[in-house]
């Protein structure tokens, strides 16, 4: 009758992990007489082996990916079987590979995605200051302007070669203080420079071009003592009068060229008359605010000129005067009004019509000389309280 004791310590020895063979002699068999309880707790020792076993087997495989080695050729065994009672682990079939662990499945960390370029670049939009002129601005006129804005220190540097701080050195223009080194801080800034990208069709090289050349003429021209300069009184008093403001709250200056009836005295400098009719302009562009108006009104009177009175230095000072304004102050226009225009004059605007540009067309208006004729050309843009008399308004005025 076989040892049951012996044949549950067999298989305990079928599923112990590999140990090296020692030398030292087997310990001898448990006797025969061992008690019931005794067996019953070398079964269950058995038991929780096997299992702690087949568990250490599960989690090697997952780790190594390769089968439990041959316990009993290490041990040799043989072909020694054991017939306990225990629950056999099942053997994986010659040839097939242990099936693959289940993978576990880690979830990437979740980021936040970036804002794309065109996101970035609408929430700058909503960040820079805005006036209600900016608001008005189109799409590819706000592309132009950061185009634009961008190469201010290169333009102030090539308007100002001997200051070597020009490219960080603000410079005022028109009363506006431009910042090379943060020019969209100020939405006035912003309302300035777009006048030279519309005069260039939004061509930024164009328009830098144009402003330089501007920086170089105020300086050169030195504005500034212009507008200190003391004109004769007789000659310029009554000349240019800024009076009233349009229905869009924009000032209208007068150029009133019959109040001096002595012509060729006041175009006999003619560098003088354009220090003068420059000041005038700067005086009438510091009523803007570049916030909500931006634009001027003019009103060219020619009540009292004659065709005999123009001369060789009147001419030139109209050139002149046109050329610069052409220039060094661009897009400030909203309507221009030649009025009493003597007949012959008017036909010689009419002649020419076809050369004159469509945009700079559409600014202009000659109109005769009856009160009819001057209220229905002015009351429309002036109202009658803000429209001297003599154009037909209500306004007491020069």
């Amino acid at each position: 009758m076989s040892d049951p004791t012996a044949n549950q310590n067999a298989h305990l020895d079928e599923v112990q992990p590999a140990v090296p063979k020692l030398d030292t002699p087997e310990p001898p068999a448990p006797l025969a007489t061992e008690s019931t309880t005794d067996q019953a707790a070398t079964a269950n020792t058995v038991t929780e082996e096997v299992h702690n076993t087949e568990t250490a087997t599960e989690v090697k495989e997952e780790t190594a990916e390769t089968p439990a080695p041959d316990v009993t050729k290490e041990l040799g065994m043989g072909n020694t079987t054991a017939k306990a009672e225990a629950p056999v682990v099942a053997a994986t079939p010659a040839g097939t590979a242990p099936a693959p662990p289940t993978p576990e499945i880690i979830q990437p960390p979740t980021f936040e995605a970036a804002p794309d370029a065109e996101a970035k670049d609408k929430e700058a939009e909503v960040e820079e200051p805005q006036n209600t002129l900016t608001s008005l601005f189109l799409e590819a006129e706000w592309k132009a302007l950061k185009d634009f804005r961008a190469q201010l220190p290169e333009i102030f540097a090539d308007a100002y070669p001997d200051k070597p701080n020009a490219k960080i050195t603000p410079v005022t223009l028109w009363g506006i203080s431009i910042d090379p080194t943060n020019p969209k801080a100020d939405a006035r800034v912003s309302v300035v420079l777009m006048k030279f990208l519309r005069a260039r069709n939004l061509n930024p090289t164009a328009a830098r071009e144009m402003l330089v050349n501007t920086l170089r003429w105020r300086e050169s021209f030195n504005i500034e003592a212009a507008l200190k300069e003391e004109f004769p009184e007789e000659l310029f008093g009554n000349m240019g009068v800024v009076f009233g403001r349009d229905k869009g709250n924009r000032p209208v200056v007068y150029n009133l060229y019959g109040a001096n009836p002595n012509l060729k005295e006041v175009f006999s400098d003619v560098q003088r008359f354009i220090r003068w009719r420059v000041s005038l302009q700067e005086r009438s562009v510091a009523l803007l605010d570049f916030t909500e108006v931006d634009q001027l009104i003019q009103v060219h009177d020619y009540a009292g000129v004659s065709l005999t009175s123009r001369d060789a230095n009147s001419k030139a000072a109209a050139k002149e005067a046109t050329n610069i304004f052409g220039s060094h102050y661009p897009e400030l226009l909203y309507k221009k009004f030649f009025i009493n225009v003597p007949t012959l004059m008017n036909w010689i605007f009419w002649a020419f019509k076809a050369l004159i540009p469509s945009a700079t067309l559409a600014k202009m208006s000659v109109v005769g000389n009856s009160k009819h004729a001057l209220k229905g050309a002015l009351l429309p843009y002036i109202d009658t309280k803000q429209l001297p008399e003599r154009y037909g308004g209500e306004a007491e005025a020069f």
